[in-house]
Order: structure tokens, then C-alpha cells, then sequence
């Protein structure tokens, strides 16, 4: 019997709105994880229902998918159907639970079966602002609705109430502010529309076939990294025939990929024209090819060539008897610094990184004050103690090829203490998911950081939600440290960006998508030359 419920951890994650965002609203933040336990519980209760679930052989864990905010109250009643479920009778099923078929996803978030989007709908409506040209601005920001915004507006700020017919989602005040300002409404109508149906499908209690994913294929068969469709193919996921299935999966898998197809000796960035990666950039990474020919591509080419060279070691007809021992280069070290919901993703997402490297082994190192949010009840925090001193979380089971690391603290701290050195650029690599590098809010948090990315001379990866939020962060970076700053990649639209779009909670008329774009940066190199005596 084909399974009918879908991985918690997946749902959970990608029912969290504002994403990722610096500034998230405490509200629809709730813990995702603690209905992630809940389901393994129920597992528990029942072993009869896993046996009679025929599970495919994929490299994924399936639970059942129950409300994926809110905690859960008793009183709501359940939004898919959980494994001890299955045991009802055939006929009962339908009429216990709550299930949105395909035409029937668009709700008023107001008037939504699901508790979580009711709860967030009020949570809009107590904090986001009018955006109509006629009240004062509400000093929450200076760019987008703002900007149409005048002192001598003759009306006070007022919240958001008001919710469109079309798209469901509260955006003005009155009924009177949405039909005077139905024009600037209407460019962004029908993507809220599809926000709101997402919303929904995620909670529609259907199963997704689109989170299962494949495990390891044969190294010969080369992964193409062109775009979405291409990928999706050439690495053997199941056929996703619709473009909401498209846009679910992507929001899980634009991390670990985007990471992919910037490191891959396949990646899509190249040095050709509107390649985007830059003559340094080629230098620093079109040599994670392979420590073991390292002195001599030195001398070949006169520059090191790093992170490709080591996740792409050239065969060498190793074995398992003696004969066949060969040295093997270390970890490649991935820090991810800042981190917040990526370092709550599933692992069997973050495995596919290692599955585009079938001879590369990783070590996630996921830094920052916020790394741990919401996991206390999976992963208590250790004790700070000697032998470790700043308290790290080692998940090291997680696959051959995988090891992840959890540090809840800033990283300026952690480089101070030296416990990363010395860096390689041959195996180290830093990525900043919407760091917020030129916010107001979170640029003093990495002026002490950025200068010490540039010592390591290790690249930096860095994404935006947006062109302007990538322009602003690039703009910060030149400002500050312009001088000894090396471009790698320049700054333009990631093709592996998240295709769902998301909502501002404190500002809905501010929709983004995870990993819209990506650059890179580097610490500036300095060639010393030897001056012939005359």
C-alpha cells in the first residue's frame, strides 16, 4: 500500500514563514520540531501500521504530517493523518480529518481551516502597516510602500485589517485604501494568491512525493547542473509534474545545491562571457579538484587552484588490501556562519550535497547565536567544559561521506580562540545565507567578522533574498573593506533559487524567495616578486 504521509521535519520546516529572515516575527515562529517528536511518538504506539506500509527505498524518513505550527492544541483538530490512523477502517478516514484537494487550496487566511494560518493572520493584521500613500510613514523602513509615503500624509499609521478578495491575505486598512490603490495592489495579487495556496497545500494532508529523495548514484553518471529541471532529472528524483510540487521541493533544496553547484566541477559559473565567475574566482576554486597533484599544479600554473581540486580527486587505483592503501585528503569544511533555519533542514536534505560528490567527504560547521533555535527538546545544549569549551553539538552517524557540527556562538569569537586554524583554501569554504550584511539592523554584527574572513584568504559565498538586498550587502562589503576585497563570482541571480515565494510577516508587501541571488568574496591576495640584482 503506497504510503499517505510525508516527512514532519520536511512540512515543518517549509511551513515556517519568514524563512530564515533576520528580523522574524516571534508569532508564527513556533517550534517545529516539537510536532516532529509528537509524530515519533505515535510511530511508537503503533509498529503494526510501519509494517503495513510498503516504504520505498529511498534515503529519506517518512513520518506522519500533523499541523506544522502552534504546537499542536488538543482542541485543533488534525490536518493529515497520522500512522496510528491508518488502523481505521476503510470509509471513517475521510470524515476525521481535515483535507484540502488540489481545488480547493485558496482560503482567506482569516478564515483558514488551518490554526496556524488563522493565528498568523492575526499576527499580520497586529503588526504590518497600511501601505497607502495616505498615512504617515510608520518608521518601521525607508524603501518599498514607505517610499510613497509623504510627511504631509493627512492620516496616522494604521495596521492592516482589510483582506483582499483575490489573494486572501491582509494588506490594507479599510476596504476603501485596497480599491483607491487597486493598481499597485494588482502587480503582486496573484503572487500572494500563490503564497496563500502554497501556505495551504502544505497542510492539505496529501502525500508528497516530491520529498523523497534519491540516494547515491554510479560517479559516472554526471549530474547537470544547468538549471531546476536539468538537476532534478540527471539526479533522479522522482518526476515532479506540477509547479507548486516544484516550487515545495526547491525550498528544501536550494541550500545544500546552491552550496553544489558554486563548488562542482560541472557548476554553471564559469569564466566565459555572462559566466560570472571572475579570473580570481577561477584561481580559488577550480581546484577543489585534488590535493594529490597540489605541488604540481602550483608550479604549472603559477596560482593555487583550491575547493574543486579537493572534492574531485583524480582516480587512484586504491584498494582494500595493502597495496591499495593511498593517503586521503581531509574534510572539506563548510562554514556556514550566521546560521538560523538551515541549520534546522532536515539532514537528509543536507545528505544530496554529499550525493553530488560521490568521492568528497563534508564537515558542516553551522556557527551563530541562533544555530539552536527551536531544537533544545532534539539536541540539548552541552555543558561548556574543558574539553569543550564552547559547548559544540557533533552529528557525526549522519552519513560516510557527512558530518555536521553546531556551534551557538558568534564567529569572531570562535576565530579568536583559533580552534578552525589554520585554513586551507584547498578545503575550507565560508557561505553567509542572507547574512544581512548592509541592514541597519545586523550590519554591526559582522563589522568585526568580515575583515576576519578576509585574513583566512578562504572563499565566501554569500546569498540575498532579493537584487536590492544582494546590491545593498555587496555595497556594505566595498564600503568597509573595498580595498582588500578579491570579487569571485559577481553578483547576479542563482539559478538554483528557492521558486516559492515568500511573505513578510511585519510588511507583507515585502515577498522574497530564499537564495534569489549569489556572489562571492575573498580576502585580496598579495604576489610577491623577487627583484633581479643588477
Amino acid at each position: 500500500m503506497r504510503p499517505t504521509y510525508t516527512c514532519q521535519r520536511c512540512l515543518g520546516f517549509m511551513g515556517k514563514p519568514g524563512l530564515g529572515r533576520r528580523l522574524r516575527s516571534a508569532g508564527p515562529a513556533a517550534d517545529i520540531r516539537r510536532v516532529f517528536i509528537s509524530t515519533q511518538v505515535n510511530q511508537a504506539n503503533s509498529t503494526r501500521s510501519r509494517k503495513a506500509l510498503t516504504i520505498p527505498s529511498k534515503s529519506h524518513r517518512s513520518i506522519s504530517s500533523l499541523e506544522s505550527q502552534g504546537g499542536g492544541a488538543k482542541s485543533e483538530p488534525l490536518e493529515a493523518p497520522s500512522p496510528v490512523s491508518l488502523n481505521r477502517p476503510p470509509g471513517t478516514e475521510e470524515s476525521t480529518r481535515v483535507l484540502l484537494r488540489p481545488h480547493n487550496l485558496f482560503h482567506r487566511f482569516s478564515e483558514s481551516p488551518s490554526p496556524s494560518i488563522r493565528r498568523r493572520a492575526a499576527f499580520i493584521k497586529q503588526h504590518a502597516y497600511c501601505p497607502h500613500p495616505d498615512h504617515h510613514r510608520s518608521g518601521g523602513g525607508q524603501d518599498g510602500p514607505e517610499v510613497r509615503k509623504s510627511a504631509d500624509a493627512s492620516q496616522p499609521p494604521l495596521h492592516v485589517s482589510f483582506e483582499c478578495a483575490d489573494c486572501g491575505i491582509p494588506v490594507y486598512c479599510s476596504e476603501e485604501h485596497w480599491a483607491d490603490d487597486f493598481e499597485n495592489h494588482l502587480e503582486i495579487c496573484d503572487t500572494f494568491r500563490q503564497i496563500n495556496e502554497d501556505d495551504h497545500d502544505l497542510r492539505s494532508g496529501r502525500f508528497f512525493p516530491e520529498f523523497e529523495y534519491p540516494g547515491p548514484q554510479l560517479e559516472e553518471a554526471q549530474v547537470n547542473m544547468t538549471n531546476w529541471d536539468t538537476f532534478l532529472y540527471s539526479r533522479e528524483f522522482e518526476a515532479i509534474n506540477s509547479e507548486r510540487s516544484m516550487r515545495q521541493v526547491t525550498r528544501l533544496l536550494t541550500y545544500p545545491v546552491t552550496i553544489g553547484s558554486f563548488l562542482h566541477e560541472l557548476s554553471p559559473y564559469s569564466i566565459r562571457n555572462g559566466g560570472r565567475l571572475t579570473t580570481e574566482g577561477l584561481k580559488s576554486l577550480s581546484g577543489l579538484l585534488g590535493p594529490f597533484l597540489r605541488f604540481l599544479f602550483e608550479i604549472l600554473t603559477l596560482y593555487p587552484k583550491a575547493l574543486r581540486y579537493t572534492l574531485h580527486p583524480p582516480r587512484s587505483g586504491a584498494g582494500l588490501d595493502i597495496k591499495g592503501l593511498r593517503p586521503s585528503a581531509p574534510p572539506a569544511r563548510i562554514f556556514i556562519l550566521g546560521a538560523r533555519a538551515e541549520s534546522s533542514l532536515p539532514r537528509e536534505v543536507w545528505i544530496q550535497l554529499s550525493h553530488m560528490f560521490p568521492r568528497g567527504i563534508f564537515h558542516l560547521i553551522f556557527i551563530g547565536p541562533e544555530s539552536m533555535t527551536n531544537r533544545d527538546s532534539e539536541f540539548p545544549l552541552p555543558k561548556r567544559t574543558p574539553g569543550n569549551p564552547f559547548g559544540a553539538i557533533v552529528e557525526d552517524r549522519i552519513s560516510h561521506q557527512l558530518k555536521i557540527s553546531t556551534f551557538v556562538e558568534y564567529y569572531h569569537t570562535l576565530h579568536k580562540a583559533g580552534i578552525f586554524q589554520p585554513y586551507d583554501p584547498y578545503f575550507d569554504c565560508f557561505v553567509l545565507f542572507h547574512p544581512g550584511l548592509g541592514h541597519p539592523a545586523s550590519s554591526h554584527e559582522w563589522e568585526e567578522t568580515v575583515p576576519q574572513l578576509l585574513e583566512t584568504k578562504v572563499p565566501v559565498l554569500v546569498t540575498g533574498y532579493t537584487e536590492w538586498d544582494m546590491q545593498r550587502d555587496l555595497k556594505w562589503v566595498q564600503e568597509k573593506v573595498g580595498g582588500e576585497v578579491d570579487l569571485l563570482l559577481e553578483p547576479g541571480e542563482n539559478r538554483f533559487r528557492s521558486l516559492r515565494w515568500d511573505l513578510n510577516d511585519l510588511d507583507p508587501q515585502d515577498i522574497s524567495c530564499g537564495n534569489w541571488g549569489v556572489w562571492s568574496f575573498r580576502g585580496k591576495r598579495y604576489e610577491t616578486t623577487r627583484k633581479h640584482a643588477e
